[in-house]
């Protein structure tokens, strides 16, 4: 609870005299007004409302740092993701024990504190699971721990995961590498190329922990002060944690609702390189699509057909559809164009009954594609 603030003490009435005419009067405001002051002064002045937010839908807690907390942009992602849910027909409840944002923000709770490391969430981080019962954890965490002590930061994210994981087993879990950060470049790259496989190995273990490639969806030009976004910064970790959450069915709500696919323009040349990392009864495909045309190509649909057996259970940097069988690949918001001889790196996670093959082939809006 709040100290109540200060009151300054009320003057002593003034002390009557051979010429006061009405002592009695005086004595009695003087009395009154002290009752009312100390009545203030009793009661704690709320800067947050005393009741959490709620409009009965999911249960959705953004856990991280001040970027979660929306340091520069009050609210931050928070503000765009929220619209995209109202758009998309999502009944959402974001929960946690903080708040900010504006009135456009239509829930203004969260769990994101700013300066915080790994650490720090991690021995908090029972009891507000505990509170709230989140059934989708959205975690953003790490670019504290690049000040100091890089080496271990993967080792305190896999705990923090597993202490997410084991107090609440049925949430959906949404694991990010971390944004650009100025000066930290390689910090941040090692520390993000150990997420990967943090969420492969508690997937394999049958744990709702997915993978979010927030590092590629900003710039450094998407910061505001060299660690935190601007406005457009956090528009695009909205649009990275939307994507994320449409593709992994039940963690915002019922199945995905249909979309119009994007437009899609016809490309020249492209390569594939697919890779796969499997377990005993899961598997990670990682694929690299290039442009090799002299031409930029506009919208992307890449598509395959899995091996009979496969089924996709989440993916990044796209998304797909069907889950089995005949497969297309789309792109999401910030990676619709492929310049000339550059690439785009998508992937997803499946489960197999035992055929862990590739696809024999693959096609670029309507493009056979070469396969490294």
């Amino acid at each position: 609870m709040r100290t109540p603030p200060l009151v300054r003490p009320v003057p002593l009435p003034p002390t009557g005299s051979a010429t006061t005419s009405r002592p009695r009067r005086v004595h009695r405001w003087w009395t009154a007004l002290a009752a009312v002051a100390a009545m203030v002064a009793a009661v704690p002045i709320a800067t947050t409302p005393a009741n959490a937010e709620s409009n009965g839908g999911v249960r959705v807690m953004p856990l991280g740092d001040s970027i979660t907390d929306g340091f520069n942009v009050p609210g931050g992602y928070r503000i765009e993701l929220w619209q995209r849910f109202t758009s998309g027909g999502y009944r959402i409840d974001f929960v946690g024990s903080q708040f900010n944002g504006p009135a456009s923000l239509g829930d203004h709770d969260h769990q994101g504190h700013s300066g915080w490391t790994i650490a720090q969430i991690d021995a908090n981080v029972v009891n507000w699971l505990r509170a709230t019962n989140p059934r989708t954890v959205l975690l953003h965490i790490g670019t504290n721990d690049m000040y100091g002590d890089t080496s271990g930061a993967p080792s305190r994210l896999a705990t923090l995961v597993d202490r997410i994981t084991n107090t609440a087993p049925n949430a959906d879990v949404f694991v990010a590498t971390i944004i650009p950060k100025s000066g930290a470049d390689n910090q941040v790259r090692g520390y993000n190329a150990a997420i990967p496989g943090i969420v492969q190995s508690r997937a394999a273990a049958g744990k709702r922990v997915h993978l979010v490639d927030m590092y590629r969806a900003l710039t450094l030009s998407d910061l505001a002060d060299g660690v935190h976004p601007n406005a457009t910064g956090y528009r695009k970790m909205a649009a990275a944690w939307y994507d994320a959450l449409r593709a992994v069915p039940g963690s915002i709500g019922g199945d995905t609702p249909p979309t119009t696919p994007p437009p899609t323009t016809p490309t020249g040349d492209c390569r594939v390189a697919y890779t796969v990392s499997a377990w005993n009864s899961g598997l990670t495909a990682s694929v690299s699509l290039t442009n090799t045309s002299s031409t930029p190509v506009n919208g992307l649909a890449l598509t395959f057909t899995l091996p009979g057996g496969q089924t996709i259970t989440s993916g990044w940097n796209a998304s797909y559809s069907p889950s089995s069988g005949a497969v297309t690949a789309r792109n999401v918001s910030y990676n619709a164009t492929i310049a000339p001889n550059t690439s785009v790196d998508i992937g997803f996670q499946a489960t197999h009954t035992g055929g862990t093959g590739r696809p024999s082939a693959f096609t670029l809006n309507g493009t056979a594609c070469t396969v490294a």
